[in-house]
This record gives C-alpha cells, sequence and structure tokens, in this order.
C-alpha cells in the first residue's frame, strides 16, 4: 500500500525517533490516516526479522481495525489477537485488548517484545497500560515503546514524559484541512438558555458531573430546540450526537424519532452485538442520526458524517476536538460514491467552543496546566468578513485569517 507523502514523513520521523530515544509519542489529526502510518511504522522496525511487536487498543473495535489495516499495509507480516476470545502470540505482530492483557495470568504469558505500540496513547499512563509497560520492559529493557494519538494531553494534567519523553512528529489539524485530507468545520454555538447554568456545573476528576448536565440539558423545551436547530442548519446530514446520560440520549433519541428523522442510542452498556447492529444502520443510512454517551468519542469513524451535535460541554479541550473529529473526515468517492461532503456542521449547545476555542492543541508532556485562549464572544456564531460563511473561527484558522472574523447573527 503507498502512503501519502506526509504520511510517509510520519513514518520516517517516527522511526528516527525511536532509533535515537528509544521511545516516541507521534501525533496526527483525526483524519490524518495515523493507523495506516502506525501499521508502516511497525512493518518498518520488524520486517526481515525475527523481532516481536505488540499493539494496544483499549476497545474490540479499536483492536479488528487496527489489524484489518495492518494486513493491508503490510500482508506479508503474520499477525494474531490477545483479547477476550483468543490468546494468541503466534503472530509476529499482536494486537491486544488492554484490559484483557492487564490480566495476571495474560501478563504472565507475554513473550519477549521488540516493539511495543500504544493506540490512542494519552491513555498510556494510566494503570492498566502502566502494568504491560512495565512488564515488557523487565522482559526485554531494550524493547522500544511508540505511541500514536490525536489529542496528547490529558484532562487531568497528568503528563506523558516518564513513558513517552520525546515527540517524533505532529500534524496538525489545520495542515490537514489546507491539504484537502479533512473538511472545514462549520460551528454554531447556539444558546438555548443554558450556558449560564452549564458554567456552574461542577467538575470530576475525569469530566464535568453529567448528572449535573443532564438535569439542565435534558429538559423538553432544550430538546425541541435542538431538533428545530437540527432541521434548519443541518438538514438530512448523517449525525452523530454527544449526550450527557443515557437516558438523555434516549430522550433526545426519540424526539428525532418524532419528528420522523430516524435515530438510535449507542452508549458502553450495550452488548458488542447490539452496537454492532445500530453502527451498520447508520452506515447504511437506515438511521439518520446516532445518539452517544461516551462511547464514539475516539476511534470510530464513518466518513459521510456530516454533522456534529454537541449537547454536552467538555471540560477538557481534548475531549472537544474528538467530538468534533467524527465529522471532519473526507469521503473517497470509491467507497462511497455519490456521496458530495464538502464541510462539517457543528451544533454546539453547550460551552465547549467558548471555553476551549482553537481545536488546535500544543502538546505539553509534562502535564502542566493548559494555557487558555481569550474566550470567544457570545454571539451564536461569526462570519468572516472575507465571505458569508458563518463559522466559529478557530476551528476554519486554516482556510481563513482569524483577524478577519466578526460577530454576526444566524
Amino acid at each position: 500500500m503507498r502512503l501519502r507523502p506526509r504520511q510517509s514523513l510520519f513514518v520516517e520521523r517516527s522511526l528516527a525517533a525511536l532509533c535515537d530515544h528509544g521511545n516516541t509519542l507521534s501525533i496526527a489529526s483525526t483524519g490524518f490516516g495515523k493507523t495506516i502510518a502506525l501499521s508502516a511504522v511497525v512493518a518498518r522496525s520488524i520486517e526481515g526479522s525475527e523481532a516481536k511487536a505488540c499493539i494496544l487498543a483499549h476497545r474490540d473495535e479499536l483492536t479488528s481495525q487496527n489489524r484489518t489495516k495492518f494486513g493491508r499495509v503490510a500482508p506479508e507480516i503474520t499477525t494474531s489477537v490477545v483479547d477476550a476470545g483468543s490468546k494468541d502470540w503466534a503472530g509476529q505482530a499482536t494486537f491486544a485488548m488492554v484490559p484483557t492483557l492487564t490480566r495476571p495470568s495474560n501478563l504472565a504469558a507475554m513473550p519477549a517484545l521488540d516493539l511495543l505500540v500504544i493506540d490512542e496513547a494519552h491513555h498510556a499512563v494510566a494503570d492498566s497500560y502502566r502494568r504491560i509497560i512495565d512488564r515488557a520492559l523487565n522482559i526485554n529493557p531494550d524493547c522500544r515503546i511508540f505511541g500514536v494519538t490525536a489529542t496528547p494531553n490529558r484532562g487531568d494534567r497528568k503528563g506523558l514524559r516518564e513513558i513517552l519523553d520525546n515527540v517524533g512528529d505532529q500534524v496538525r489539524l489545520g495542515e490537514l484541512i489546507a491539504s484537502g485530507h479533512l473538511v472545514p468545520p462549520r460551528s454554531f454555538i447556539i444558546d438555548v438558555g443554558v450556558q449560564d447554568e452549564l458554567r456552574s456545573v461542577r467538575k470530576t476528576l475525569s469530566d464535568f458531573d453529567m448528572n449535573e448536565v443532564a438535569g439542565i440539558m435534558n429538559r423538553a423545551p432544550v430538546t425541541d430546540e435542538v431538533i428545530r436547530h437540527w432541521k434548519e442548519k443541518a438538514g438530512d446530514r448523517p449525525t452523530v450526537a454527544f449526550c450527557s446520560t443515557v437516558a438523555h440520549a434516549e430522550n433526545v433519541a426519540a424526539a428525532f424519532n418524532d419528528a420522523d428523522i430516524a435515530a438510535a442510542v449507542i452508549h458502553g452498556d450495550l452488548d458488542g452485538a447490539t452496537r454492532r447492529r445500530i453502527l451498520a444502520a447508520y452506515a447504511s443510512g437506515e438511521i439518520r442520526v446516532i445518539v452517544n454517551v461516551a462511547v464514539l468519542t475516539e476511534g470510530w469513524d464513518h466518513p459521510p458524517t456530516s454533522c456534529v451535535v454537541l449537547l454536552r460541554p467538555s471540560s477538557y479541550k481534548s475531549t472537544m476536538i474528538q467530538m468534533i473529529g467524527r465529522g471532519l473526515r473526507t469521503v473517497d468517492p470509491e467507497e462511497y460514491p455519490g456521496v458530495v461532503k464538502t464541510d462539517c456542521i457543528v451544533l454546539d449547545f453547550g460551552t465547549s467552543s467558548l471555553a476551549h476555542g482553537t481545536l488546535e492543541q500544543d502538546v505539553d508532556l509534562d502535564g502542566r496546566e493548559p494555557v487558555l485562549g481569550p474566550p470567544l464572544a457570545k454571539p451564536s456564531s461569526l462570519r468572516c468578513k472575507h465571505g458569508s460563511r458563518c463559522c466559529l473561527p478557530p476551528h476554519c484558522a486554516a482556510t481563513c485569517c482569524p483577524s478577519a472574523w466578526q460577530p454576526v447573527a444566524c
């Protein structure tokens, strides 16, 4: 499989950093094709030798996706899987589920590795990942550690430096929009009268208190406005919505269905088969709006998705970036004939865009307090003086000078 020039550069820089430091973190925004690039780094590291690699992921869907894409990049390299249904280390490259591998008996069976790869590497400092990393280095102190993520800065401000002490490469979202590998977002901040309430919501270690958020957002008048604005601004676009709680999501989906817009809910308490069935229905077009609770934030993509609805705030910028990123992928005309996608509508009914501004994120491996940009103006949207598109300016910095933005009423 031929890599794009920027992917090839990403691979070369990552390999050089691994060689120089024995570890590295490489960062690539949603839509770059980081799984393909990751696979190329693994293949280049172990091909033509007896070296073994393990690629970690925290969910079944990611493990399967990574293995499939690796097979496209390096079909000659054997693979195996360690997950709930299999404990097979026979392949030269093994794709492992973290919750499975971290169990003591499974860790004890792990062979010596020459390369340990951490997909969604912002999770690397979690205890489960640390047990795996420590075990790999205890067996082979020369094992190299390669992390890849789109959002390196953790909301809890735990730094990654103790595991990944350098950055091999960083591909920014603006770079991918400018090169045509992502579509630009058109973002609307929509105040339905709850922004002041949302600003007072209590923060927990992981995020805002979502039960408190639901008490504000899970109201019929708010949901009615969501449906109205979606019809007005998104039309009939394939849409992913992010909610605070399961009850909130179920009420939002019911409101869409009552308006004759096919919608379904997906959340972490559903079994795998049910989740796959719902996602397949969305991919086929049977469902127009998929409403989720903390399931589709990372590691899931359906490129025709061209509207993202934020019905919950995010205390951490990385979460906002991940949610909006679900709608920024371009569409391959061969895979989706007849589908035209030139942008992504973002409907933010919370306070995330006002709080965090730009979708770009500077890397801080030490996890210090992030420095926020100036707060955005409160109008529902802004328009560029160079054109007529309504948009939240920092999300489109790659296509227009930020200083050209001014508030307008939409």
